[in-house]
């Protein structure tokens, strides 16, 4: 069937032609450009070189230290990669590639999850497949995004303990498309009213999705749906398990591709909805042009207006479903399609400079648009405020003639702060729906933010993204292996110090700490005279040969970009970075008089975005004439907030990846392949699985849950927990090499538990058949007696029927039915002559009773 899921979840492994006769002496994986690894049959060896044929039938040589082990046929296309018996990259990329090729996207990787983008959607995702994972551990379900969700689920009710799932990866490679369909499955298998009804909670929530995506996610050259800001869904449950609540926190949104978008990107979706709209009337009412064309609105003008992946229309539709669902009035809707309607128009107000003068001329024709959509009574004032802006020099007002350049900044600045601020408010309008008074004890977050990025022209906003991944990749390093291998120092089990070489602190330091890029460009926004350049010419001061992770980029006379300015070593690659207009970038100047008018519009939802605007007058008088928070420092303090609130969950984590640049279904680029799972951390992860022990419990909860196995292993009364655990190990004949007995707890192999889980599975069975054995034992005797009771009941009854119609046809008995009557007239009379006897007796006592009470009656009164 094309919609079973089956075949897209587990493939059933036919046995190989070359099963029996492989030996893995004649068997290598050989170095290719293309492939990344070739097959390789070694056919003989010279030295340290081996000569091997290939699939193609060529034969190639190649040194015996650069080809790589082969696993045998059985574990072709395994589903757990931590179980490849010769773990290394091309066993690894053989098979995710063989499970690609067979439309298996996901795949085990020791504790977290490979995730590959189909580029195309498999019947995977549906309501059969939720209840097929439902309640099962991962060891009993192929690998899915489903798996680890209810493993998270799971883990929150029984640890008692708050979850986060990290779905991480570089842009394009599927990480919004997991985070949709994790809040899906709580929102299936946890909702209060046991099912999802439209405008419920569950419903609201997953309502979200299209409204954020409409509004924070745009087109960028590798993704056509790429989240251009981060985000935290926080899934609240309550004491019975069920949602509760939610919230969202988000991240860095980027503003700047509202009014500025590469060759081939696009700006934000909503932009594009809007035009593609189909009611006239309301295109009309925001005032946008009759031609309908992107390219006639200059902040769009810069990308592309058409994706082939993406229906406009239909998303628009799906835009105002979703605020319908989420209980936005009319005004509100109107409101925000005016904001975005009104940065268009703002883009195209013509700003010309006179020949004399340095004040700039502003047409009125685009400004009385944006002015009549935000509700601001007088678009001469506010063209004035664009022009000679009223501003405070020492104890006077003065207003300030500024050029064409600087007013088409400030409108590029205020059009950018519009829209954050109009999303920032969206995201606390969708907090207020998703609000409720419901008890909330433990939550799971899901975090679905910005990958990394690597393109031609990478700038501040890249660096800022790159910042965030990079601390995200240190978390999960810090995790999976720190963490790991001290707790295994801190129990005192034998274990000898692993390096995996990702250490990514002096990148990190060289981003964020004293002296570091974020913290010189701060500086330097300081002072009125710096310039990007002498930013740069700093940085290569302080860090140029000093540091491993700072570099002079190589100049590249033929680009069609601008030469970079500095290099920066990341985990993912090196990238280079251009400078351009950093320094407004961070300081983020606006126009403090137009903001004002702003804050006095007609429309309160206009004016509440700026309600707790703080100007750099303020700013200066707030912080003794100082500085304002910059967006750097805003962002390192975000930045902050999510890394402490992750490190307060049990982290479980999903590895997303891009299978080609080409955005093809069933492509597999080996290389790009394998740079993201080294750069991610996938085969370090692996191999501290394998060597390591992830699995591990307190000796207590180790005696309670596995004593089934062996209970007479333990003797009745009072014993160490330690000791105890120690026993029942010894009972279960572990080998030595599959557990480590530490100081609280008892450390396994992977797949021991697994092991153990499934002993105890069957030993429970026997528990239950036989305790149900004795339950429709005890049942059938009492149902076995009362059969015999019936039985002889039953064999009573047809004696006496048989004897009634032997006797009913027989003469005598007739005889004896007419004279049984007439035979009761003589025993009438001996029971009366019984009768009468009785009466007499009682007669007598009675009078013999009453002689004795007058006998001492009269005795009384002679006395």
């Amino acid at each position: 069937m094309a919609d079973d899921p089956e075949k897209y979840l587990r493939t059933k492994k036919a046995p190989s032609a070359g099963a029996s006769g492989f030996d893995s002496k004649k068997w290598c994986w050989v170095p290719d450009e293309n492939e990344g690894f070739l097959a390789g049959e070694i056919k003989s060896r010279k030295g340290s070189k081996l000569v091997c044929k290939v699939p193609n039938g060529s034969q190639v040589e190649v040194a015996e230290d650069d080809s790589q082990q082969m696993n045998p046929p059985k574990f072709e296309k395994t589903e757990d990669m931590a179980a490849l018996t010769y773990l290394n990259e091309a066993s690894v990329l053989h098979n995710l590639r063989q499970r690609y090729y067979s439309n298996l996207i996901y795949t085990y990787s020791g504790l977290f999850c490979v995730a590959i983008n189909p580029y195309r959607m498999f019947p995977i995702y549906t309501e059969k497949v939720v209840q097929m994972y439902r309640g099962k551990r991962r060891t009993e379900m192929p690998p899915h995004i489903y798996s680890i969700t209810d493993n998270a689920y799971n883990s929150m009710i029984q640890d008692r303990d708050n979850q986060s799932i990290l779905i991480t990866g570089e842009s394009g490679a599927g990480k919004t498309e997991n985070t949709k369909k994790v809040v899906q499955y709580f929102a299936s298998i946890a909702s209060p009213s046991g099912q999802r009804q439209k405008g419920n909670l569950e419903d609201r929530v997953i309502r979200c999705n299209p409204l954020l995506e409409a509004f924070g996610n745009a087109k960028t050259i590798r993704n056509d749906n790429s989240s251009r800001f981060g985000k935290f869904i926080r899934i609240h449950f309550g004491p019975m398990g069920k949602i509760a609540c939610a919230d969202i926190e988000h991240y860095l949104l980027e503003k700047s591709r509202v009014v500025l978008q590469q060759k081939g990107e696009r700006a934000f979706h909503v932009f594009y909805q809007l035009m593609e709209s189909d009611e006239t009337n309301f295109r009309e009412s925001v005032l946008l042009l009759k031609s309908n064309k992107a390219s006639d609105y200059r902040f769009l003008s810069g990308g592309v207006s058409k994706v082939d992946s993406i229906n406009d229309r239909e998303q628009y539709q799906e835009t105002v479903e979703a605020m319908d669902v989420l209980g936005l009035s009319e005004d509100e809707k109107t409101f925000m399609f005016k904001v975005v309607a009104s940065v268009l128009h703002f883009g195209n107000v013509e700003v010309k400079q006179p020949k004399r003068g340095e004040c700039a001329e502003v047409s009125t024709v685009g400004t009385d648009k944006v002015c009549h959509l935000l509700g601001l009574p007088s678009p001469a004032e506010f063209n004035k405020g664009l022009s000679r802006p009223r501003m405070k020099v020492g104890q006077e007002w003065v207003h300030k003639a500024q050029n064409a350049e600087k007013v088409d900044y400030d409108i590029r600045a205020l059009s950018k702060l519009l829209y954050e601020r109009m999303f920032r408010w969206l995201v606390g309008r969708i907090n207020t729906t998703l609000d409720t008074k419901e008890r909330k004890n433990f939550f799971i977050g899901v975090l679905d933010i910005a990958g990394f990025e690597i393109f031609d022209y990478n700038s501040f906003e890249q660096l800022c993204i790159n910042l965030t991944n990079e601390k995200l990749q240190q978390f999960f390093n810090h995790h999976m292996f720190i963490l790991e291998q001290e707790e295994y120092r801190n129990e005192g089990i034998e274990w000898t110090f692993i390096d995996f070489g990702l250490d990514l602190q002096p990148c990190i330091d060289l981003l964020e700490k004293t002296q570091g890029v974020l913290a010189i460009l701060d500086e330097e926004c300081l002072f009125p005279k710096a310039t990007d350049k002498s930013f740069v010419e700093k940085l290569m001061k302080i860090h140029e040969g000093k540091s491993d992770n700072f570099s002079k980029p190589t100049f590249r006379p033929r680009s069609k970009t601008p030469n970079p300015d500095f290099q920066i070593a990341h985990y993912a690659g090196v990238v280079d970075y251009t400078a351009a207009d950093w320094l407004m970038k961070n300081k983020d100047p606006q126009n403090d008089y137009v903001v004002g008018l702003l804050t006095k519009s007609t429309n309160p939802l206009v004016a509440g975005l700026f309600g707790g605007y703080i100007s750099s007058e303020q700013a200066g008088r707030k912080k003794g004439g100082g500085m304002f928070q910059t967006v750097a420092q805003l962002h390192k303090e975000s930045l902050n907030n999510l890394m402490t609130n992750l490190r307060n969950t049990s982290p479980h984590f999903v590895r997303c990846i891009i299978p080609n640049e080409q955005k093809k279904p069933g492509v597999i680029d080996a290389h790009l392949v394998l740079h993201q799972l080294r750069c991610n951390g996938v085969l370090e992860g692996i191999r501290i699985c394998r060597k390591g022990f992830p699995n591990r419990l307190f000796f207590s909860d180790f005696k309670q849950r596995y004593a089934i196995l062996a209970p007479t292993a333990i003797p009745s009364g009072f014993m160490d927990s330690r000791k105890a655990a120690q026993l029942l190990i010894t009972a279960l004949q572990l080998e030595g090499n599959e557990y480590r007995v530490g100081k609280s707890k008892v450390f396994f192999r992977a797949g021991v538990l697994g092991r153990l889980e499934d002993l105890r599975d069957e030993k429970l069975g026997k528990v239950i058949t036989q305790f149900q054995a004795y339950c429709r034992g005890f049942l059938m005797r009492r149902h076995y007696r009362k059969l015999l009771d019936q039985r002889i009941g039953i064999a009573v009854i047809q004696r006496n029927v048989r004897k009634h119609m032997f006797l009913r046809n027989w003469s005598w008995w007739k005889l004896f039915t007419k004279v049984k009557p007439l035979l009761n007239v003589a025993r009438q009379e001996d029971e009366i002559r019984v009768i009468s006897e009785e009466v007499q007796l009682i007669v007598t006592c009675i009078c013999l009773s009453m002689s004795c009470s007058v006998c001492s009656a009269t005795f009384s009164e002679t006395v």
